[in-house]
């Protein structure tokens, strides 16, 4: 069995015993080397309801309700009984989700009775007063950029990271044509102001004309992860591994989609690539950067695996 594992150091175990219920992981590892493949990762698209209408966002676009309280506990227990053991909450706006007396806060508190560590994506217009394990609020760009692409949204985002008692706060940047210049200064400005920035690269679900006008060619998606990767060497908070942002110039990594699972605010639920049937599944456009730590993972790449422990890590 131990065959099957990475080399780890002992002080690198040690991390590893931070994780709740870490033997779980260490299992589903060897499993998982042994044929028996699943799901850990899970995202749950709670609404299609948003404050915002993004650029470069195709949900918002999409007609029909949200889950209902029942319907999203059930998405829950079916995601725990493929796999799943850590659990994103997304949109739409969750904060805007609600059904009838239950609102957000109800249901992370049942979420975290399944899963280890529960996150949730939001765009920080709303307090950010939720008891979740990691918050990721979406910054993408310096105020005038971010609010081409955002709607008027940068100061009522940045006053709520200020505000909120959560103690650990990511910004998240999608990155793409608009800001890719602006990108440095961006983590810098972030520094103080949260736990740490993570990326993505703008995906081109629609394949219209803002998609063309977003999408970032891949040499200047080399030229921005060299930055990434310098900015991240002057210990700047760029929390993706080294090994991630390198593996995201040539988009040739191994990818294990079947580690994810996804589930739609009509509660279809889906196992695999994000994109699936939400846009046309292009591998070559990939540049969902967690998926890509989450694959170096499971190769076994010790930096992609600490980064992983560091972003998962329960709060409480």
């Amino acid at each position: 069995m131990f065959k099957l594992l990475p080399k780890i150091s002992p002080e690198q175990l040690a991390h590893f015993k931070h994780i709740p219920d870490y033997e779980y992981v260490l299992s589903y590892y060897v499993q998982s080397k042994l044929g028996r493949k699943k799901p850990i990762l899970g995202a749950m698209k709670l609404t299609r309801n948003c404050n915002l209408e993004c650029a470069h966002c195709p949900f918002c676009q999409k007609n029909g309700n949200g889950l209902t309280y029942a319907k999203a506990l059930n998405c829950m227990k079916t995601l725990y009984k493929w796999g799943v053991r850590i659990l994103i909450l997304e949109g739409g706006e969750p904060f805007l989700w609600h059904d009838d007396d239950h609102d957000l806060r109800k249901l992370v508190q049942e979420a975290r009775k399944l899963f280890f560590s529960v996150g949730i994506v939001t765009n920080g217009t709303f307090p950010i007063d939720v008891k979740t394990d990691v918050v990721w609020v979406s910054i993408d760009g310096l105020r005038d950029t971010h609010n081409q692409l955002r709607g008027d949204s940068f100061d009522a985002a940045l006053g709520n990271i200020e505000a909120s008692e959560h103690p650990r706060i990511f910004a998240h940047v999608t990155i793409n044509a608009a800001n890719r210049q602006e990108i440095p200064e961006l983590v810098k400005f972030l520094k103080d102001k949260v736990e740490g920035v993570t990326i993505q690269f703008h995906y081109p679900y629609r394949h219209d004309a803002t998609d063309d006008r977003l999408r970032l060619p891949l040499e200047a998606r080399r030229e921005v992860l060299d930055t990434l990767i310098s900015l991240k060497k002057q210990h700047l908070p760029v929390i993706d591994s080294y090994a991630c942002l390198e593996a995201l110039k040539t988009n040739r990594w191994e990818c294990h989609s079947w580690m994810l699972a996804n589930v739609e605010p009509d509660g279809t639920m889906t196992k695999g690539c994000y994109a699936k049937n939400r846009g046309a599944v292009a591998c070559e456009n990939c540049g969902f950067a967690a998926h890509t730590e989450l694959s170096l993972s499971y190769n076994g790449v010790i930096e992609a695996m600490l980064v992983g422990m560091k972003i998962f890590e329960r709060t409480t």
